[in-house]
């Protein structure tokens, strides 16, 4: 069953990994919006388009979750970046489809591609991109040319998102873009160690905090924001 939540435009999919698998042999845009960012859609414009404007949108925040069933009484399950990775990390080690990582720095980029060990996989060093206006033509000739399945990107929230969109856009053909940020971060240890554990649990949030507070807590805290928008907007189930 897929159920769909349409929030400000952003057409939000609630269902389990077998379904979202045959969603992505269509390819498109997969974005999984964070409290932080969901928390900013009223002020990024160009964010909030990519999410209007993408083919997957899961729920990622447990605390958007948690707003939904208690301010709206709208129940739906979260669906991490870090639950899509896993599942789909194991499914493209059995695959020989191409896969294309943009990451954010050296470093991480070699130990993404030490930690996936997978012998299709192709990789691009993100520059750091305006926050006004994202387009990459580089990055895009390089994909184009290439033609991978997925497109994988690791960078932070809103601005992989414009990115992918920009990616959508522009390309030639209709890979999967996927914008699961920090996720890959959790398995390779980069970041703070999460689980399935701490996952189902929705306290991601608090282990990130713990792991490196300076960064984290003040980037929660601005997400108390949503807790109006989620109030003083509409929210549809489809």
């Amino acid at each position: 069953m897929i159920k769909r939540i349409n929030f400000l435009d952003i057409k939000f999919t609630d269902t389990n990994y077998a379904n979202i698998k045959k969603l992505l042999n269509k390819g498109g845009l997969v974005v999984l919006p964070s409290g932080p960012g969901l928390s900013s859609i009223n002020k990024d414009l160009n964010y909030k388009i990519a999410l209007q404007n993408s083919d997957i949108v899961l729920f990622d925040s447990g605390y958007f979750c948690i707003l939904l069933r208690f301010l709206k009484n709208i129940k739906v399950k979260k669906f991490s970046g870090y639950k899509l990775l896993e599942n789909l990390i194991k499914d493209l080690k059995k695959s020989k489809k191409k896969i294309f990582l943009i990451d954010p720095n050296l470093n991480e980029s070699k130990i993404n591609k030490k930690y996936l060990n997978i012998k299709n996989l192709n990789q691009y060093i993100a520059p750091q991109y305006s926050k006004d206006k994202i387009e990459d033509i580089k990055l895009l000739n390089m994909i184009n040319f290439q033609k991978p399945k997925y497109v994988i990107i690791n960078l932070g929230g809103n601005t992989q998102e414009v990115l992918g969109y920009y990616l959508k856009q522009n390309l030639k053909y209709k890979p999967v873009i996927i914008c699961s940020g920090a996720a890959i971060s959790f398995f390779t240890q980069k970041q703070a160690p999460i689980s399935n554990f701490i996952d189902k649990l929705y306290l991601g949030w608090l282990v990130r905090i713990l792991f490196n507070p300076k960064v984290f807590l003040p980037r929660y805290l601005k997400a108390i924001k949503l807790l109006f928008i989620v109030l003083n907007n509409k929210v549809e189930v489809r």
